[in-house]
């Protein structure tokens, strides 16, 4: 059995769905600034196919796996069998701000996110709605 619990409290449930809807929207938004960028270097990509592998496999994208990986852990709690508790939830919503810190003097992962966000306002955006959920309290 997947899904809520009957002893998980619903908003520990609402609280992890809306942070894995702004990380989902993020690392999407972060795929496609990333996109732009490989494109104006090294022409463009194909056919979906291509920018899946390319997105998957080529170091040029490599950055971007902390946020796949912490998407990834959020799916894994939403769908365990035991329930949400606050402190789970609240962890993964520190480890999300802790994340998503833009650095322009920093290395790997703050380095290349305060230069996405230097280059698209839809990451800025992204980055914006993000915070919001990580930075709530209730």
């Amino acid at each position: 059995m997947t899904g809520q619990s009957f002893a998980e409290p619903p908003e520990m449930r609402q609280r992890l769905m809306a942070l894995r809807e702004a990380l989902l929207h993020l690392h999407k938004t972060l795929l496609e600034a990333e996109r732009i960028s490989y494109e104006a270097v090294f022409g463009q990509i194909a056919t979906p196919y291509q920018f899946l592998h390319l997105a998957t496999n080529d170091p040029w994208f490599a950055w971007l796996t902390p946020v796949t990986q912490l998407l990834a852990t959020v799916d894994e709690k939403l769908e365990a069998e035991e329930p949400l508790t606050a402190t789970s939830v609240e962890g993964l919503l520190q480890q999300a701000g802790a994340l998503l810190v833009a650095t322009a003097d920093g290395e790997g992962f703050s380095r290349h996110y305060d230069e996405a966000l230097q280059r698209s306002p839809d990451v800025i955006l992204a980055h914006a709605a993000a915070a919001k959920v990580f930075r709530s309290k209730r």
